[in-house]
């Protein structure tokens, strides 16, 4: 067998190259060369066996079998729910999230509850064996089933994986793996993408449920190429602040669910506990009602969620008024405050605008504009909106409030919780009166703005 060489890759013009140099000679860019295995030299190697020269039988999309895919509870009902019901098997699953976050507890509650049923391995790059019997005994774990080990080259994990058959694995985390194809450190973007190549292609083939823990960068963003999220199957995020209790895992991507559908959960001194109602959680409000305070139904996933905004607008004494979000995206922000000045004759162009969404949880979607304005047209009013008032709608660059989906779930959900005044789009009201809450219907800025101040009145 030919020994396996290494090239350097271009990822700017993709320009091949022997040997690493700060420049591309070609395109002329700098530090753009990556490592990666040379496939023309390294054909004999087994990882590429049995792919050169065969022939597949073409077969016509209304001739494949359709089966119901067989899912593995993993006893956490708001990771299966994230997950789209359960784990697949031969499906990979990347998590991601900022160190501390509790990525590995909620992998080690689940492969203990999995253990008792399944084949279950569980392998550590970054931690002892010790390290990790040691936080199972502090959560209170059972793990007399659950097989470890400690291993960082990706082919020892093959060959350990080849003759135990686990049916689930857990990897923790992939920028510890490396392969000995290439010459690079662990953690480098090449070793990072040919790993976990090998991972995925192996738990595909032996049906597999494997689970990848991914580094975050200060971004926030997966760290190494994000060619990595494009090989698994579902990417999960963990949110929320380390210091906090409150955990928020969401779905970027799921190839058997739903995207941005959102698990919450509860850090205990036994580990994350699941949230079965979040939005009793996020709706813990003051008895006493303030101003720039408004709650909004938010839909993630298969599941409407009520947050609550809070707005404080005060008098600016820099040149350039700040413009703060938090769980909200900052660049909508400053655009909405644009409309509520041309199309709600509202003006903040003096004023610094800070937004919150209580509980730590980011609102991906346009639903909460509305909200978010009348948020900060009652602090900078200092008029206090009823606390049985929910809001919801998109606001276009007109002033037009545009339905979103589900209105009528959300208003349901609303008042379940308790909500007795809605303002949501026009095309979004019932046209069926809801018993137990009052719907007013807009269709522009305005129309939501003179709602308010009715509201206020009758308050």
């Amino acid at each position: 067998m030919s020994k396996t060489k290494t090239q350097y890759a271009c990822s700017e013009c993709g320009a091949i190259f022997p040997k690493w140099a700060g420049q591309c000679s070609d395109c002329g860019q700098w530090n753009c060369l990556v490592e990666q295995v040379d496939v023309k030299k390294s054909s004999n190697n087994p990882r590429f066996a049995g792919y050169a020269g065969n022939e597949r039988q073409l077969q016509k999309l209304s001739e494949v079998k359709h089966t119901d895919t067989v899912r593995i509870a993993t006893s956490i009902s708001e990771l299966d729910r994230v997950l789209g019901g359960g784990l697949v098997p031969g499906s990979v699953v990347l998590i991601g999230g900022d160190p501390g976050i509790g990525k590995s507890t909620i992998l080690l509650q689940t492969m203990c509850h999995l253990s008792h049923s399944l084949n279950a391995v569980y392998v550590t790059g970054e931690e002892s064996a010790q390290q990790i019997s040691m936080r199972a005994h502090r959560l209170g774990l059972t793990g007399d089933q659950l097989s470890l080990l400690t291993e960082t080259q990706v082919e020892t994990i093959i060959a350990t994986a080849q003759s135990t058959q686990p049916q689930v694995m857990v990897i923790d985390s992939i920028q510890t793996i490396y392969t000995e194809l290439l010459q690079s450190a662990p953690g480098g973007v090449a070793q990072v993408r040919e790993s976990t190549a090998q991972l995925v292609r192996f738990a595909k083939q032996k049906s597999i449920a494997l689970f990848v823990v991914g580094h975050v960068t200060k971004d926030g963003a997966l760290a190494g190429p994000r060619v990595l999220e494009h090989m698994v199957d579902a990417v999960l995020y963990f949110e929320g602040e380390r210091d906090g209790r409150y955990r928020i895992l969401r779905a970027v991507k799921n190839r058997f669910g739903a995207v941005n559908e959102l698990g919450v959960f509860a850090m205990t001194e036994e580990g994350l506990k699941e949230v079965q109602n979040p939005s009793a959680i996020f709706l813990s409000r003051y008895q006493q009602a303030a101003a720039g305070s408004v709650v909004t139904v938010t839909w993630e996933g298969s599941r409407p969620l009520l947050v609550e905004v809070q707005a404080l607008v005060d008098e600016s004494h820099l040149g350039n008024p700040r413009r703060v979000a938090v769980g909200l995206e900052q660049n909508r922000l400053a655009m909405l405050l644009a409309v509520l000045s041309r199309h709600g004759g509202v003006f903040c162009h003096d004023q610094d605008v800070f937004l919150n969404v209580v509980g730590g949880v980011r609102v991906m979607e346009t639903s909460a504009d509305l909200a978010l304005l009348l948020a900060v047209v009652s602090s900078l009013r200092n008029q206090v909106l009823p606390q049985d008032l929910i809001v919801f709608g998109e606001v276009g660059l007109a002033g037009e409030i545009r339905p979103v989906p589900n209105g009528q779930e959300r208003i349901k959900e609303a008042r379940k919780h308790g909500f007795k005044q809605a303002i949501v789009p026009k095309a979004n009201a019932p046209k069926k009166a809801i018993d137990g809450i009052r719907v007013i219907g807009v269709s522009h800025l305005g129309e939501a703005l003179a709602a308010q101040r009715e509201l206020d009145a009758i308050k």
